[in-house]
């Protein structure tokens, strides 16, 4: 987590559902990159997401600075399991979790993809860059976007 008091979403905990490691190490070095010093936390799965969101299975009584609950969740669609799609629903339909910003972060292209998410209540839809550059970019937009534009509930940046 950053320390300079200036960053408007410094305390805000991003939350990657991401089974392969390249695309999670890629992430956080784009991250850094983009000087978006938020914390970045992993789990591998749609199950261990929610198990994660829920304080379940190996998350239970984990404690808050253990676990921090995330203000934005980075979300891969194809994932084992549980993916993408059904964690997104399990997330959106749950009254504690919904209001917890999600990001399609998917090599998926398709259009049944965009559009299935955006009817479970997704709140971005981004295609994973094929280069670093394009990457990094993205960390930057993004960071710019979630953590100095939007104004988050305060539940998420606990």
């Amino acid at each position: 987590m950053t320390t300079d008091t200036s960053t408007k979403g410094k305390g805000i905990v991003i939350l990657m559902a991401d089974d392969d490691d390249d695309d999670y190490l890629l992430t956080k070095k784009a991250l850094k990159e983009s000087k978006l010093l938020n914390q970045l936390i992993r789990v591998k799965d749609g199950e261990e997401l929610l198990e994660y969101l829920r304080r379940e299975g190996r998350y239970e009584g984990v404690t808050d600075a253990d676990a921090p609950r995330p203000g934005v969740v980075l979300l891969d669609l194809n994932m084992p399991r549980k993916d993408g799609r059904e964690a997104l629903k399990d997330i959106k339909s749950d009254e504690r979790l919904a209001s917890i910003p999600v990001i399609v972060f998917t090599t998926s292209k398709a259009e049944e993809d965009i559009y299935r998410t955006y009817q479970l209540g997704v709140n971005s839809f981004i295609t994973k860059p094929v280069t670093f550059e394009n990457l990094t970019e993205v960390m930057r937009t993004l960071g710019a976007y979630w953590f100095e534009i939007v104004e988050l509930p305060k539940e998420n940046n606990a």
